[in-house]
């Protein structure tokens, strides 16, 4: 099922290779297309092509730098 979540915090996102975020996300909105490299809190981690304007209701605590090619990323959490 899938449910819309209301986020009260956003944060941009800094892709680094090796600095996770300051916390898990809530989700993460994609402002310009690409591939999003996704860092789970388990260390898996897995590319997501996204198109401009979309949402990606995943927790991830880091989003690579390396192969990452979408543009204007927000960490969504809900407080």
């Amino acid at each position: 099922m899938i449910t819309l979540d209301v986020y009260t915090d956003a944060v941009a996102i800094t892709t680094s290779d090796t600095v996770d975020l300051a916390k898990v996300t809530d989700g993460i909105w994609v402002g310009g297309a690409g591939i999003v490299v996704a860092v789970f809190p388990n260390g898996k981690t897995v590319n997501f092509t996204c198109a401009a304007g979309q949402l990606l209701p995943i927790r991830v605590k880091r989003v690579n730098a390396t192969t990452t090619t979408a543009t204007l990323m927000a960490a969504l959490y809900q407080v």
